[in-house]
């Protein structure tokens, strides 16, 4: 077996480990939280967070375009090549490091206006948020370019080790500290604290196992060109994703005050875990998109991009009818009635999670094109749009309008421009109508089901787990039958059946 197959492996398997780490241990910290502080101190942490997320979009696409531009020279053994990359990303690093670090100065004077309300009486505003942005600077400073020589040499699975590690040992310290404290700050320090650890930890690794590469040397003028150009197409595609949660969670602390950002964000948590889950589902039917862009013709991809959507569409639905019907019996569990949004503040999150989600797969055959650069303007009208489209229907709806702006820029901006671009520079001689069409019969094939196991549940309601049972069994039949009613006869279903039927042969 060969080296490739073998570290890809590796990765897959750290990575899903990292990845269910990720969803779950939050989860157990956000309850611990909730019970033993309030909401208001789950509030402070989202905004953070998300604050630190738009002031971290300088090193949005600059990590992954040097990876890529790694490979090459590290297969060929060109050391000299690679020490310079090298080099470059720990310059660039500290650079981008001073800019967060002034930037978050400069926010400091109005994180005031930024909450709603009143903060936890025994809470230095400003000492936090400092806290919060330490983390975020330090590993700028500390090894953390050291990191692109895993990814690089394929080596994520390393990456993933150390850093799930780690995590679970500042988990079980801030549980420990929460239950024996009872202190917000005791509880927050353990970040930077497991930051800087898991930096040192990657750090003695990379030096001990890649000996010959040291950050030093010169990239030619042509190489400093063709890497800025990646880095701007990565940074744009990825600007509309980064700042959508985190301007709705600033302007819902700013129209509403900490305790609804908390429980705005509770809902989102719920939804993006099904988004991860749905990426590793991603991730297994679209393993060779790069390459069949490469090798095959148009057409043999096109057909291939609709069955592929097809499939995901059809757990896309699935998936958005389950939130919208367990949404809020799970929060009632979770964190009770108290803390909850209105149903039809669920139903709207599970439209904003099928918007977001019924586009993936052309926007992963738009990566693999290669298509960054004629996404662009795209993406910067998704970013402010979205955000003037938040201050304008928060202002208007509450916090309904914060989401409904959410889904109207994915819907208009994101599918509507994406796909056409897609069409318009790869799928140049096809017509977009069909994609259209198959995307508006799963818009109405979900909006049914949904309606209909809505009306199913409400009919018989019971209480804590044996709820989300009723519930689940309800949506797993009702949609799946109603799809397979819709669609059965169509030649999408068919190619779709047998491809799933030959991928479970192998």
């Amino acid at each position: 077996m060969s080296t490739r197959i073998i570290n890809a492996r590796r990765n897959i398997i750290s990575g899903f480990a990292n990845k269910l780490l990720s969803i779950l241990m939050p989860f157990i910290i956000r309850t611990v939280v909730i019970k033993k502080l309030g909401m208001d101190y789950l509030g402070l942490d989202n905004l953070f967070v998300s604050i630190l997320q738009v002031l971290n979009l300088s090193e949005l696409g600059l990590s992954s375009a040097i990876v890529y531009c790694m490979y090459a020279p590290i297969a060929e053994n060109n050391v000299k090549v690679v020490n310079a990359y090298y080099g470059f990303i720990k310059k660039a690093y500290q650079i981008i490091g001073v800019l967060v670090l002034f930037l978050g100065v400069l926010i400091i004077p109005i994180l005031p206006h930024l909450i709603r309300g009143n903060v936890p009486s025994d809470i230095n505003l400003y000492i936090l948020f400092f806290v919060y942005l330490f983390n975020a600077v330090i590993s700028y400073f500390l090894f953390a370019y050291k990191n692109v020589m895993l990814s690089a040499s394929q080596r994520v699975d390393i990456y993933n080790n150390i850093m799930s590690i780690s995590r679970l040992a500042m988990y079980a310290l801030q549980i420990i500290v929460l239950f024996s404290f009872s202190n917000y700050y005791v509880y927050i320090i353990m970040v930077p604290l497991s930051t800087i650890i898991n930096n040192i930890i990657t750090s003695k690794y990379v030096d001990n196992h890649f000996k010959e590469y040291r950050p030093c040397g010169k990239l030619s003028s042509e190489e400093i060109e063709s890497l800025k150009h990646q880095i701007i197409g990565l940074f744009i595609g990825k600007l509309c994703v980064v700042t959508r949660n985190s301007f709705d969670s600033i302007i819902v602390s700013a129209y509403f005050g900490l305790v609804v950002t908390a429980v705005y964000n509770n809902y989102y948590y719920i939804m993006n875990a099904v988004v991860a889950i749905m990426a590793i589902i991603s991730a297994s039917i679209i393993p060779g998109i790069g390459n069949s862009i490469a090798t095959e013709t148009v057409e043999k991809n096109y057909h291939d991009f609709m069955k592929f959507n097809f499939i995901f569409c059809w757990v896309t639905g699935c998936c958005t009818i389950f939130l919208a019907c367990l949404y809020q019996p799970f929060m009632k569990m979770w964190v009770g009635r108290s803390n909850m949004f209105s149903l039809s503040s669920a139903i709207l999150f599970a439209i904003y999670f099928f918007v977001l989600m019924i586009g993936n797969i052309r926007a992963a055959y738009t990566e693999a094109a290669g298509l960054w650069w004629e996404n662009k303007g795209r993406a910067i009208f998704e970013s402010v749009a979205n955000l003037i489209l938040n201050v304008v229907l928060g202002k208007v709806w509450g916090v309904n309008g914060v989401i409904v702006a959410t889904i109207l820029t994915t819907v208009i901006i994101n599918f509507i421009m994406s796909s056409k671009i897609i069409y318009k520079y790869y799928f140049k001689n096809i017509k977009i109508n069909e994609y259209f069409m198959i995307s508006l019969f799963w818009v109405i094939a979900t909006g049914i089901s949904m309606i209909i196991c809505l009306y199913i549940n409400k009919i018989v309601e019971l209480d804590g787990i044996l709820e989300l049972v009723k519930c689940s069994i309800i949506c797993l039949c009702v949609s799946n039958t109603i799809f397979w009613v819709i669609f059965h006869k169509t030649k999408l279903y068919l190619k779709s059946k047998k491809w799933i039927v030959k991928a479970f042969e192998r």
